[in-house]
């Protein structure tokens, strides 16, 4: 049985039909939302705003942020000021950032891993309210604090959830995050091998898999018409596994099948170049790595990634009505 449930929006949507779908979600029992940042297309941080502040008790997650454009001051501010908006209900979801979007900006990602155990590090001191001075090739603060005047200066409950992929990012989520944001476009089977490097990380910090939420993006498209719901998540698919390796990597799917997807999609991808393309992508992993079908199909694959370790499902809903989505994972 489906006990926790979250929504997840991009960019699909337009934003303010976004703050109806919350109010919508939380009405009928979706404990969170998660606003993506990932292509140059919609920041996390607006439509979080928005969230909070249409809403009474619905969580409010970044999912994900990167750790690479906002300077830890401002980071750490920023979520401070989310925080003053809906008190307790804010999780910052942080994230590597991937190739070929953050190089093509100017984004030198050199030693990921160390670069965000500073992120955090620093950003969880900063949001306890404390004096931080800290030197590492990735952070040089002097002395600074936030500083809040007029307005609650105990520390604030913001936890950190790292969106993690690779098994050495995992391992480090394991060891200093709050969470980890399993990725989408991946078998549940994918959640056992990520659970292995989380207990290595969790281990070193002397806590056990318990003591870290593993929420789950998973694509859902649901459509009494199951067929339909199945070519919606097809043209989706056809664009990640083009435009984000990291997710073509783990979903294991045949590089052969990404290289020709990649020969004729652009930058950015056209609808015409995603119809052209999406007959590469097979029913079979449509079904594999997706939650998409009827209702009640959609709703059997998504038991399968809690049954694989996910504590909560993030549904991202492709295509069709999004009330009908919210509708069949309704908690009662």
């Amino acid at each position: 049985m489906i006990e926790r449930v979250a929504l997840y929006l991009q960019d699909a949507h337009d934003l303010r039909d976004g703050l109806d779908y919350v109010q919508y979600a939380e009405e009928h029992g979706f404990e969170a939302v998660w606003q993506a940042e990932s292509r140059l297309v919609r920041d996390a941080v607006v439509p979080m705003a928005a969230y909070a502040a249409v809403t009474e008790k619905i969580i409010v997650g970044s999912g994900v942020i990167n750790n690479w454009t906002r300077n830890i001051g401002l980071l750490a501010s920023t979520f401070l000021t989310l925080d003053d908006l809906a008190p307790d209900r804010i999780i910052c979801g942080i994230g590597a950032w991937w190739d070929p979007l953050a190089k093509n900006v100017g984004i030198d990602r050199k030693r990921p891993l160390q670069a965000m155990e500073d992120t955090v590090v620093v950003l969880r001191r900063l949001l306890n309210m404390e004096n931080v001075t800290f030197e590492s090739e990735f952070i040089q603060v002097n002395n600074i604090e936030l500083d809040v005047v007029h307005g609650r200066r105990e520390p604030r409950n913001v936890p950190i959830y790292i969106g993690a992929t690779g098994p050495k990012m995992m391992e480090l989520t394991g060891k200093i995050a709050d969470g980890v944001v399993l990725n989408y476009c991946v078998p549940p089977q994918y959640n056992e091998h990520a659970i292995d490097q989380l207990k290595k990380g969790l281990k070193e910090s002397g806590r056990t898999l318990d003591d870290l939420d593993r929420p789950q993006l998973v694509v859902c498209s649901v459509d009494e018409d199951g067929e339909k719901a199945i070519e919606t998540s097809r043209e989706l698919l056809t664009q990640y596994l083009a435009q984000q390796p990291h997710i073509a990597k783990a979903s294991g799917v045949s590089m052969d099948i990404v290289e020709e997807i990649q020969s004729i999609l652009g930058w950015p991808a056209t609808h015409e170049q995603i119809s052209q393309a999406k007959h590469l992508v097979p029913d079979d992993l449509v079904h594999k790595i997706t939650a998409s079908g009827t209702p009640d199909e959609a709703r059997k694959k998504v038991q399968e990634y809690i049954n694989n370790g996910a504590t909560c499902p993030i549904l991202y809903p492709v295509g069709g009505n999004v009330k009908v989505l919210i509708d069949t994972f309704a908690i009662k």
